[in-house]
């Protein structure tokens, strides 16, 4: 009778003490969500050292193509204004190549692929995710963007004593672009739809922008003025004047802040709205 009791207790006390273990196994708090700078910082170095190797070739892609367009444009414009305009448009061309085509490639692969489901699962901020891969992205044409501008001002003979307005153009032209092309990626049912309206956004980006606006029909100058892109593409022309008129020149980086500003949240709640699919 006492073996009987004491291995009664036994199991009891082994049943009472996995029971303990499991409440304090299900009451353990969970890791704290990340805050948004440091999730971004960390995206932003994952997606950058992830691409480095794959986006870098295509990246000569996007500059031997900005360059090839200013050398035969060459043959056509001798100089003024449009010059100017073909210079700046190439250059941001090499911008929206990388931050819109391949940017709407990429978040169409990674949904297709079930990519989100793995982000999904981190505690790290939907706006971190969209932010970091826009960012890591638009830093690849950063080298690019400014051998143009340097190689078309020396081809077409125009000042350079103002191109780092480029520090401007290139970061808040790539935010616009970005958040542009993750939106098109994330919101286009099929991944090739999404190859399809980033290389769309590219050759909108390179007629409306590279082709002198004065020698353009007035309903495509409507147009042009809808493309993120024109606003950078402005402002990098007034920097070529003798004496920029600096507020057009700011108020240019602004639209282009704020379309930035819109389109990356148009794309973080595009992000939430495929991921909990």
């Amino acid at each position: 009778m006492s073996a009987v009791s004491a291995e009664a207790v036994t199991q009891d006390a082994f049943t009472d003490g996995g029971r303990t273990r499991a409440g304090d196994d299900a009451a353990a708090p969970l890791a704290p969500r990340a805050h948004l700078l440091p999730a971004l910082a960390a995206v932003y170095r994952a997606q950058l050292s992830r691409a480095r190797v794959a986006r870098i070739p295509l990246l000569f892609v996007a500059t031997f193509q900005s360059l090839g367009i200013m050398v035969m444009m060459r043959g056509v414009v001798d100089g003024g204004d449009d010059a100017r305009a073909v210079v700046a448009g190439s250059s941001v061309l090499v911008v929206a190549f990388v931050a819109l085509n391949l940017l709407a490639q990429y978040f169409g692969q990674l949904r297709a692929g079930g990519g989100l489901d793995h982000y999904a699962t981190l505690p790290v901020p939907p706006a971190a995710v969209v932010l970091g891969a826009a960012g890591a992205y638009a830093s690849f044409t950063v080298p690019g963007a400014a051998v143009t501008a340097v190689v078309g001002s020396m081809l077409f003979k125009l000042p350079m004593a103002h191109l780092w307005v480029l520090a401007g153009v290139i970061p808040l032209s790539g935010a616009a672009l970005s958040g542009l092309g993750a939106a098109l990626g994330l919101l286009a049912p099929r991944q090739e739809l999404a190859t399809l309206c980033g290389q769309l956004g590219m050759s909108a980006a390179l007629l409306l922008g590279v082709l002198p606006a004065a020698h353009m029909p007035a309903p495509i100058a409507y147009a042009r003025d809808l493309l993120p892109s024109t606003y950078g593409v402005e402002a990098l022309v007034h920097s070529f004047d003798a004496r920029p008129d600096w507020l057009l020149v700011a108020a240019d980086l602004g639209v282009c802040a704020a379309v930035g500003v819109v389109s990356l949240a148009a794309a973080t709640w595009a992000y939430r709205r495929a991921a909990v699919r």
